[in-house]
């Protein structure tokens, strides 16, 4: 909503996080996301922020424990069998009147199929701007706007994006872009809990069932302690192999990077990068990986990060804990020998 005199952005505060359920539990990303939000609130404390978490679903009792155990202040809860499913057309609908009534100052979300999908509709009915798939995001300490960090030109510059003349100031982001903050279950919030209308249940289609994609990968890459990357220096599908056994030494998951998608060596859900799954294991362990920022903003955050490249100079050697510089062919099987002792 465009800010005027009359509607100035004084009137807007909190940090509301779109909240998501997958499988009857609080989806993943949802949780990392409130302990940005709480980050975000802090920073914006003399404006009187909160963190807030707007869920939308149907059978969602006990679930608000979860996210005020998970750092959210409030709780806005709407529970209703005509959010069974998903139906971006109520969900968004639902949302809208919701920021309409309480005038959160940023609203985010994750860059899920389902986020991606009600966010710029939920934008369009509120008249505001949406940045998608943020790396980034922080606080202008002196203007107190919402700093949104993304790659653009693809991936050739990063852009800080900020919304000055409308609000909410609403961002997308990727699952395992921050961290979730350690669970505290002796806290407690407000439970707010609201209805849909009648005529927001009113839709040209209706869904009658849910079903997943199954992954092809062994080991899911978001819950994955060790990934084991493939990049163009594999030179071929028969060269992830020991890629693959690596991985299954370190009981990993297989990761690739888009030049390998390309060609045709191995599937997309394999994909860590700016098109891809963002990632934040414990090791990742790079192989022929040159680095370009389009696969750096999938995995910088990783806690400890492995590269081997012939390439000394290659980007991924500079960021790397630890760069072996080798032919992957040689390095590679030898460290799963070593392993598998």
């Amino acid at each position: 909503m465009k800010l005027s005199e009359i509607d100035s952005a004084d009137n807007y505060k909190d940090v509301w996080v779109l909240g998501e359920v997958a499988d009857g539990k609080i989806h993943r990303v949802t949780l990392e996301l409130l302990g940005k939000a709480k980050d975000l609130a802090d920073k914006r404390a003399p404006s009187g922020s909160k963190v807030v978490c707007l869920l939308m679903g149907y059978q969602l009792d006990g679930l608000e424990k979860d996210l005020f155990s998970h750092h959210a202040d409030k709780v806005i809860k709407v529970d209703d069998e005509s959010l069974k499913f998903f139906n971006d057309s109520i969900h968004a609908s639902v949302a809208a009147r919701l920021i309409k009534k309480y005038k959160p100052e940023i609203m985010i979300s994750g860059a899920t199929s389902k986020g991606r999908s009600l966010m710029p509709l939920v934008a369009v009915k509120i008249e505001t701007g949406l940045t998608a798939d943020c790396t980034g995001l922080d606080i202008d300490e002196e203007s107190g706007f919402l700093l949104q960090t993304r790659p653009a030109y693809g991936g050739n510059i990063i852009a800080t994006i900020k919304c000055e003349d409308y609000r909410p100031q609403m961002s997308t982001v990727r699952q395992g872009v921050f961290k979730a903050f350690p669970q505290d279950d002796s806290r407690t919030g407000e439970l707010i809990e609201e209805s849909v209308l009648h005529e927001e249940k009113q839709t040209p289609f209706t869904v009658l069932s849910e079903e997943a994609f199954g992954e092809d990968t062994k080991v899911s890459l978001h819950d994955a302690n060790v990934i084991v990357t493939g990049g163009r220096g594999v030179k071929s599908s028969d060269g992830f192999k020991i890629i693959h056994d690596l991985a299954n030494a370190v009981e990993g998951a297989v990761g690739a990077t888009r030049a390998t998608i390309d060609s045709g060596w191995i599937s997309y859900s394999h994909q860590v990068g700016q098109t891809g799954l963002t990632v934040q294991p414990e090791v990742y362990i790079a192989c022929g990986v040159s680095g370009q920022i389009q696969h750096l903003v999938g995995m910088q955050s990783s806690d400890f990060i492995i590269a081997i490249n012939k390439d000394p100079d290659a980007p991924i050697m500079q960021l790397a804990d630890v760069a072996i510089v080798g032919d992957l062919f040689e390095v590679v099987p030898e460290i799963t020998k070593l392993l598998s002792k």
